[in-house]
């Protein structure tokens, strides 16, 4: 099994649901997250005072998948993701070693 945690622009987590979903995917995780990568923020201009914006605004993507499913979920991610620009962010791939479905205590792929 793997975890495919993806840190991503907000504006593109209704698309790459959709693509999940059209994938076939039965469960996602998504949380805010804020930070930066190499554009280390930026500078923005309000009622003409400048000020430094160093954590940009983010949201993580998690997926449980079958080893099988894994290398697909994540290219349908990249592509839902991609607008060519910096800033589209980080998509990473972890061996998960064992799953529980708390309610009927499943174990394994079958609690995905």
């Amino acid at each position: 099994m793997k975890l495919i945690t993806a840190i991503v622009r907000p504006e593109k987590l209704d698309s790459i649901r959709e693509g999940l979903e059209a994938y076939g995917v039965q469960g996602l995780t998504v949380s805010s997250a804020s930070g930066y990568g190499r554009q280390r923020g930026y500078v923005q201009v309000y009622r003409g005072a400048e000020y430094s914006v160093d954590l940009i605004p983010k949201v993580r993507v998690e997926v449980l998948a079958a080893d099988e499913q894994a290398d697909e979920i994540l290219e349908t991610i990249i592509t839902a993701a991609s607008t060519g620009r910096q800033g589209d962010g980080k998509v990473w791939v972890v061996d998960v070693h064992d799953v529980v479905r708390v309610r009927t205590g499943e174990r394994g792929s079958t609690a995905i």
